[in-house]
Order: C-alpha cells, then sequence, then structure tokens
C-alpha cells in the first residue's frame, strides 16, 4: 500500500480526491492538510461535506511549517493547492522522493514566461518545468510512468484536447482556420471561497477571459496549434460541455473520424465515444469520464466533449495519473 496526502484537502478537488483515495484499493489516504490560516483547520472533512459521513473519517490538519517528516513518511502527495503554494510545496516533497500529482497550472507548461503573463508570479525551478509530466493521462501515460511529478492537465484543456487531438495527430483538419472552442463550467470550477462574481444567485450564463484565459495557451502549447477558447460559467453546480468548431481538410469522412477516435481511445476506458447522439452534462457528472460525439456538415465538424470538471478535470484524472505511475490499471478505484 502506498501511503498518500492531500495538501488544500477542504476544497471541492480536495474533497473528492478524499473520496477517491479512502476507497481505493492500493493507496492509504493518510492526512488530509490545509494551510495553517484556513478557517477549516481541524474540523473533520465529513462535517464540511455530510456527504462523506461513514466514508472519509479524517479531520483537517494545518500544514507544518517543516515538511520534512511528512515527505519522509508518504509515499504520494495530492497538491489541490494555490498555483504558487504548488510552485513552493512540490520541490520539497520531491527532495525527499515524495511523488508529487499537482492539479494547479504550477508545472504545466515548460515556459518561464508563461507564469509571469497568465499566473501573476515569477517561477523559480526551471529544472522542474522540465522534468513534469503534462497529466492528460490517456496521451501521457508512457512518460507519467517515469516521473515523480506530474502536471495533472486543466478541467477546460482535458475535455479541449481529448477532443481535438486524435483528429490533429491523425491531420484530418485544415488548421489554417483555428479550431474554435466554446465550453460552459458549473460554478464549482471558480473553487469554494466565496465571490460574488460565482456566487450561484448571481451566475446566470456569461462570457469570461475572452482571449486571455491562462487555459488557452495550456491547450494551444499541448495540441500543438492555436485555437480560440472562449470559457463561459453556468448557473449550475458541476461539469463542463464543450462545443468545438473545425474546419476539415478536403474530402474527410465521418468514417475516417470514427476511425481516428477508435484508433485512440478503443484501449481507454475513461473515454467514452458516442455513435448516436450527443453527450451531455448530465451523462458525465459524479463519474470520471469524457465524452465525446460529433456531426459533419459542409466541410466543418462540431465535436462536442463532457466531463465533470472535479473529477476527469481534476481529481479522478489525479488519481488516474498515479494509478499509470505505480503500473495499476488506470480506472483502479474510479470505477
Amino acid at each position: 500500500m502506498q501511503k498518500a496526502i492531500i495538501i488544500g484537502a477542504s476544497g471541492y478537488t480536495g474533497a473528492e480526491l478524499a473520496r477517491i483515495l479512502t476507497q481505493h484499493p492500493k493507496f492509504t489516504l493518510t492526512g488530509l492538510y490545509v494551510s495553517n490560516q484556513s478557517q477549516d483547520a481541524h474540523k473533520a472533512l465529513a462535517d464540511i461535506y455530510p456527504q462523506l459521513k461513514h466514508i472519509v473519517n479524517l479531520s483537517l490538519q494545518p500544514l507544518p511549517e517543516n515538511l520534512t517528516t511528512l515527505a519522509q513518511q508518504n509515499d504520494l502527495v495530492f497538491l489541490a493547492t494555490a498555483h504558487e503554494v504548488s510552485h513552493n510545496l512540490a520541490p520539497i516533497f520531491l527532495q525527499h522522493h515524495c511523488k508529487v500529482f499537482d492539479l494547479s497550472g504550477a508545472f504545466r507548461v515548460n515556459d518561464m514566461q508563461f507564469y509571469t503573463d497568465y499566473y501573476g508570479f515569477e517561477h523559480q525551478y526551471p529544472e522542474l518545468l522540465q522534468q513534469a509530466v503534462y497529466g492528460l493521462a490517456e496521451w501521457n501515460d508512457k512518460q507519467i510512468k517515469q516521473t515523480n511529478l506530474v502536471a495533472v492537465a486543466g478541467c477546460y484543456p482535458t475535455v479541449s484536447q481529448l477532443s481535438l487531438k486524435p483528429l490533429i495527430e491523425h491531420h484530418l483538419l485544415d488548421l489554417n482556420q483555428l479550431p474554435i472552442i466554446n465550453a460552459i463550467s458549473g460554478v464549482s470550477g471558480a473553487g469554494r471561497k466565496a465571490s460574488l462574481t460565482t456566487s450561484f444567485c448571481e451566475v446566470s450564463f456569461n462570457a469570461y477571459g475572452i482571449f486571455n484565459h491562462r487555459h488557452q495557451p495550456e491547450i494551444a502549447t499541448h495540441l500543438g496549434t492555436e485555437v480560440i477558447f472562449t470559457p463561459h460559467l453556468g448557473n449550475f453546480k458541476r461539469g463542463i460541455l464543450a462545443t468545438i468548431t473545425a474546419k476539415l481538410k478536403v474530402g474527410i469522412t465521418d468514417e475516417q473520424i470514427q476511425a481516428a477516435y477508435q484508433q485512440y481511445y478503443a484501449n481507454k476506458p475513461l473515454v467514452r465515444l458516442y455513435q448516436q447522439g450527443l453527450p451531455s452534462i448530465k451523462a458525465v457528472e459524479f463519474t470520471p469520464y469524457c465524452d465525446i460525439g460529433f456531426v459533419t456538415k459542409n466541410g466543418y465538424i462540431i465535436i462536442i466533449g463532457a466531463e465533470d470538471n472535479l473529477l476527469k478535470g481534476a481529481a479522478a484524472q489525479a488519481v488516474q495519473c498515479a494509478n499509470i505511475r505505480y503500473g495499476l490499471p488506470e480506472t483502479l478505484g474510479l470505477i
């Protein structure tokens, strides 16, 4: 059994990680941690999330100032923390041979300027950016098996890339016309911290981060092509639905598109391909799946991708990456 801890465990993603790891047959959850300033310190996680009563029986502990013992006593750590916090914590755990699965954006792109431009801090660890493996589990499994630092892919980038990568890799798209990604997320994607702009009663359905959202360069970097990405916030709790429009190369058929998806995802059980109908948030919420379907007409394709932003877009994919790193079945503890 591998000993695991979660830092940032009081947030929505941290709670999902705790639920999954508590019931995982090969990982033992030994501790839940929050910052020293957190109002949730010393509270039982199940008191904050009543649905976890009799499932997760651990309390949230303030993170000790000296992390050496914590790193030495555990095999892996899940960082469900802010980007600049993960940036500072990851090197300490790695130094003591504790594997890091970071759910923030702190190590997702190997470009120092990216963090200054989009995350507002100056990255101090160029060597770790080079070592980090991008945690898009279906595509980077071979690299994930070899690394001690996994930068778990973002929620919007996961569904966007899983939907587009097979078509790009098979050269089915005319990339002279940029793919257009319109994606809507539930309010849980904004985190648990109170904010008027993400208050459930204040949210209707609105676009944000137009042309400057930090997930756009993450998507473009790992797809290898520029995209136009517009995120939206909807007045529902969880899930992401992405509607992606792209131009096909001349003569590309539905059969070629279907074959490309089948080739890449036939043995990837957490991606479900639709032969008929189209994905929906209802079909994926509270599950670790990404669902993909498409329709073509007049040389264009519209791809619909759906996932639960807290699971396949965060916690479930992090555990999927951990399974891969330890040579376990990808879906262990998830389905």
